[in-house]
């Protein structure tokens, strides 16, 4: 009798490990997409660039010492976007969105609106 109880507690133990360890696997699946739209969000006209011109863009931002030089690859940047838009036939908004928008906004990690699997404001109990 003993062993039998033994045995049912582990399983029932392994059981809830692996769909914890289930769990966690989800949502970190989902945190890397939404950083990855997030990401893509923050570039103006990222819809109209390839991933390697994402990149390029972002190191080039990384590497500019002073925030002149940063205004003026954003206006540099604008300005082929709104070309390669015209091109296209895919419209822009005229101005991009607002320098920081995405940082420290309140549609940042976990304080969007909405009853998602995000990381929510609960007690953890």
């Amino acid at each position: 009798m003993k062993r039998l109880f033994f045995l049912l507690t582990l399983a029932t133990a392994l059981l809830l490990y692996a769909g914890a360890a289930f769990a966690a696997e989800q949502v970190t699946a989902q945190d890397a997409a939404q950083t990855q739209m997030q990401q893509q969000q923050k570039i103006y006209g990222s819809q109209l660039m390839t991933q390697q011109e994402r990149m390029e863009f972002r190191a080039r931002m990384r590497n500019a010492k002073t925030a002149e030089q940063r205004q003026k690859i954003r206006q540099e940047h604008h300005a082929t976007m709104q070309e390669r838009a015209k091109q296209r036939g895919v419209s822009l908004p005229e101005e991009p969105p607002a320098q920081g928008m995405m940082r420290g906004s309140a549609m940042g990690r976990g304080a969007g609106m909405g009853m998602g699997m995000g990381k929510g404001q609960g007690s953890g109990k």
